[in-house]
């Protein structure tokens, strides 16, 4: 831990540059005990109800590489992380033009105001809040009718002074929130519905004002679709309907989204701006990762913060391995080693789509030079079986000696890849 801020540096010097994207989000993981300080009591993106958790944040540069990582107490929210993060960057760092990627929960309009706004060489790409995007609508500065023949589209507004708003509409999107909201408000008829039959049966009726909408709040609150329902209530009886014109104000928003962003056109155009603002996606893959695919970073037993503090880095250290060993890999996993350039994309708004070659990958399961593809974790279990032996000769004097087993040609193909050469130890016995 004592030199963490000295590799986190030289990480920085490595992969960042003047004028370079940060991505930047942060997520929790619960914890074992009750005696450390950073453990807390949090909003838990584990679903882990009912344990302590510390909060952690992680830099990366604009191609998911892992710079630097803080750990905060588990009660921390999401923008008061990010003034420690910005003073690691520029002062830190020594990074005077960057422009830092954000989610709308991160990059708030409070630490826009606080912590950007005004500040020389500092930028922003983050996205508006659902309210502020029909706040736009209402207004009028937002006309839904620009997505009749586009999917993305730029526009100012005087409640955003300074701001390059780019206003985005997936398809795709929008369906799986009609999709989502449909089934939710089925589920919360059906649950209504048991309400309204408690009223009406003749024994052990549910009365009273204060005990029906009792059940009807936990009913509301569990799939949060009250905002779509009118309700009766009274001491005898309960009833409820769909409120239509708002399900329909809600549903004319499905799939969009917006980005704001303080740097102008002339510096980033708005299909590369769009693209950036959906890069954060490498952050949680990142995060998939270091919680849960490669590395397991739970459980955390350590009660001192700076052996809590060191093992968070340890684990990013070690994704940072697996990140460039990823990259290095790639031709012979099911990672798309020859991606689509992002200015050779049609749409920054539809999902990007394999190459050529990682779909031939996909579809024979063998890559173009014969391999068989395999996960990541394949790779690394195959050449965890090559084997360093020591060879007693039966022979009278013969000295022992060091043998590694020959690796497969899917093994070499590896060791290859990622540019080792085994070395025989030259010890004697």
């Amino acid at each position: 831990i004592e030199r963490k801020d000295g590799i986190e540096k030289r990480l920085a010097g490595l992969h960042l540059e003047e004028g370079s994207l940060v991505l930047y989000d942060l997520t929790s993981t619960y914890f074992e005990g009750r005696a450390c300080p950073l453990a807390a009591r949090g909003y838990s993106r584990d679903g882990k109800k009912g344990k302590l958790q510390i909060v952690f944040g992680l830099l990366c540069n604009s191609e998911g590489c892992p710079i630097a990582v803080e750990v905060f107490e588990g009660n921390t929210a999401d923008p008061a992380t990010l003034s420690t993060q910005i003073s690691k960057v520029r002062d830190r760092f020594g990074l005077e033009q960057v422009v830092f990627v954000g989610d709308r929960g991160m990059i708030t309009q409070a630490r826009i105001e606080k912590e950007f706004r005004g500040v020389d060489g500092l930028d922003w790409i983050t996205a508006l809040r659902a309210p502020q995007i029909r706040n736009l609508v209402s207004s009028g500065a937002l006309q839904l009718s620009l997505f009749d023949e586009k999917d993305m589209a730029a526009i100012t507004s005087p409640d955003f002074p300074g701001e390059r708003l780019i206003v985005c509409r997936n398809p795709l999107l929008a369906q799986d929130r009609q999709h989502t909201r449909n089934e939710l408000l089925e589920a919360t008829e059906l649950a209504l519905d048991k309400i309204v039959a408690a009223t009406k049966r003749k024994t052990r009726t549910l009365h009273g004002a204060d005990a029906i909408g009792l059940r009807v709040g936990k009913v509301i609150d569990k799939h949060k679709m009250g905002k779509h329902f009118i309700l009766d209530i009274t001491d005898d009886s309960f009833s409820y309907k769909r409120d239509s014109e708002n399900i329909d104000r809600e549903a004319a928003l499905d799939g969009i989204y917006i980005v704001r962003t303080s740097l102008a056109e002339s510096d980033m155009s708005d299909h590369d701006t769009v693209l950036a603002y959906k890069s954060l996606s490498r952050v949680e893959r990142a995060f998939r990762s270091i919680k849960t695919i490669d590395l397991q970073v739970r459980s955390i037993y350590h009660r001192l913060p700076d052996r809590v503090r060191a093992h968070i880095f340890i684990c990013m250290l070690a994704y940072y391995v697996e990140w460039h060993m990823r990259r290095s890999l790639a031709p012979i996993l099911f990672d798309d080693h020859a991606p689509i350039a992002p200015d050779e994309r049609a749409s920054a708004i539809e999902p990007a789509q394999p190459s050529a070659a990682a779909a031939r990958k996909a579809r024979t399961k063998r890559t173009d030079d014969d391999y068989a593809v395999q996960s990541f974790r394949q790779v690394l279990t195959n050449l965890g079986t090559i084997t360093l032996n020591l060879v007693q000769p039966k022979v009278a004097g013969a000295e022992t000696f060091y043998k590694i087993a020959r690796p497969t040609r899917c093994q070499q193909r590896a060791l290859d890849l990622l540019d080792i050469r085994l070395r025989v130890p030259s010890t004697r016995t």
